[in-house]
This record gives structure tokens, C-alpha cells and sequence, in this order.
């Protein structure tokens, strides 16, 4: 059995590597996630906390649901093909992102788990960056005891971020880190405006200009939300954003090359060929 080597690309352009394959049916099941998970974190304009009969049950089951939406996705995706080396690698980044998070979370705002999360999924497309966010957020929520209701919308938010890393288009250079890091940026504003959706209701006296208001009209209601995102989370999503920015301009260049390397020595998607056994000549007399 040998591996034949795949096709390079021209010398100006960065090759694509693949190191988890999204079948088209893979495809459909994200993007009924996508929509369910939109679902999940806009449910304060949705459902009344207390329709349930419990003003936090509607967190439970939302996060139950995401948990259950991810196993699917990842199931899905490793339908597809998943072999050792792709799973070796997402082991050793995986481990890395739960190292290191615990070196920022809490401080200002600074989260390192983008900065890693963004450049793997850039490398090794968006089936990894997806499966990446779950299991980097799992193993550090293991590890720092953050393991709660708050979690699956914690995983599910780094998933995507991880896999549209892998969607964004081509770009080369210095380009491509300005991308990566404007991306960076942008995803850590976006992953705490949406975080934020999922306890608002919980989180305030119900006195509160700001809080949230079960009845109110749509727009009354994200007025409400808008307002309180600024005034509680933006330094918090800011400390996010820039600590990704500053991390993907400065290192980014250098992480770029080592997993592009790694991707080259491991060849994920390398076709393989079976050869037949050399026949040995007559032993001679």
C-alpha cells in the first residue's frame, strides 16, 4: 500500500488543506444546527422564562439540545472521513486550547482560545475548525471546573467560529493575516453578543430599564437587549477582540507556517493506492 502524494498549488498560493471532509449530507445537518442554534440563543424573544414552569428551564433545555445538535454535527462530519492523524492532531490543539485559556479567561476580558482556534480552522478547513471549538471548549471546561449550563452555547459558539475560519476566501501574505486577525476580531465582539443572549433574562432586577420583560414588542425587547450588552459585556468582548487581533498580527505568521508544515508531512487527504506484490525469481539451484 502506497500513499501518493497530492497535487501543489502555485507558489504565490497558499494549498487548502482538508484535514476533516464535510459531506454534502454533513453540509444539510450544519445547517439545520445553525438555524436551531439561532433558535437556542434568541429564545428571550421566543419563550417566556416561565412557560416551562421554571424561570431556568428554558437554559437547560436549549443547552440539552445544543449538546445533542453537536454530537450529531461531529458524528456526521466523522462519517465523512476522519483518520488518525487528523484525529492526533486535534487532540494536541485541542490540549493547547485547554492549556492556555485558563492563562487569560477572567482577566479584562482576554481570551486566548480564538487566537488558535481562528489559524486551525484557516489550515485545516472548516470541518476541523468546527470539531476543533467543541473539543477545546469541552476539555477546558473539564479542566477549570466550567462545567454548567453554559457550556453547549460556549461550545457551540467557538464551533462555528472555528468552522467559518475555514470558509473564509483566499487571501496570501500579509493579507491573509490582516483577514484572519479582522476575523478574529469581529468573532470575539459577535461570540459575547450572543453568549449574553442566553442568561440576560436571569441576570438583572426586572425593575431595570435593561432587563429583560416578558410581553414586550420585538423591538422594545431588543432595544432592551442591545442596551444591556453595551452596558455590561462591551469591555469584556473588547478585552476578546483585541487580545485576538494582537495575537493573530504577532504570532500568526509563524503558527500559519508550523501547521501548514504539519499539514504537509501528515497529508490528510493523501489518495491511496494499493500495488501489487513484487513476485520473487525461481531460487536458483
Amino acid at each position: 500500500m502506497t500513499e501518493t502524494p497530492t497535487s501543489t498549488s502555485a507558489p504565490s498560493e497558499q494549498p487548502r488543506t482538508t484535514a476533516i471532509r464535510i459531506t454534502p449530507r454533513a453540509g444539510i445537518v450544519i445547517a439545520m444546527a445553525a438555524f436551531l442554534g439561532v433558535v437556542a440563543f434568541f429564545w428571550p424573544f421566543f419563550v417566556s422564562p416561565g412557560t416551562f414552569g421554571s424561570r431556568y428551564a428554558p437554559l437547560a433545555i436549549f443547552g440539552v439540545l445544543l449538546v445533542l445538535i453537536l454530537c450529531v454535527v461531529i458524528s456526521e462530519i466523522a462519517e465523512g472521513g476522519i483518520n488518525s492523524k487528523a484525529l492526533a492532531m486535534l487532540g494536541v490543539l485541542s490540549a493547547v486550547n485547554a492549556a492556555i485559556r485558563p492563562l487569560g479567561a477572567g482577566t479584562a476580558g482576554i481570551e486566548t482560545v480564538f487566537f488558535i482556534l481562528v489559524l486551525a480552522g484557516r489550515v485545516y478547513g472548516p470541518g476541523f475548525g468546527f470539531t476543533l471549538g467543541c473539543t477545546s471548549l469541552f476539555a477546558s471546561a473539564l479542566i477549570t471546573g466550567g462545567v454548567g449550563p453554559w457550556m453547549p452555547y460556549q461550545m457551540f459558539g467557538c464551533a462555528f467560529v472555528g468552522m467559518l475560519a475555514g470558509l473564509l476566501p483566499r487571501a496570501t501574505g500579509r493579507r491573509e493575516v490582516a483577514l484572519l486577525a479582522v476575523y478574529g476580531s469581529f468573532s470575539g465582539f459577535l461570540f459575547g453578543f450572543l453568549l449574553n443572549l442566553s442568561f440576560w433574562p436571569f441576570s438583572l432586577d426586572p425593575n431595570s430599564s435593561i432587563a429583560y420583560l416578558p410581553g414586550l414588542p420585538f423591538t422594545e425587547q431588543w432595544q432592551r437587549y442591545i442596551a444591556f450588552d453595551l452596558a455590561t459585556s462591551l469591555g469584556w468582548d473588547t478585552g476578546r477582540a483585541v487580545t485576538t487581533l494582537i495575537c493573530v498580527l504577532l504570532a500568526g505568521p509563524a503558527v500559519l507556517t508550523v501547521l501548514r508544515r504539519a499539514a504537509r508531512k501528515a497529508r490528510f487527504r493523501a489518495p491511496v493506492t494499493f500495488a501489487p506484490r513484487p513476485t520473487k525469481g525461481p531460487r536458483a539451484g
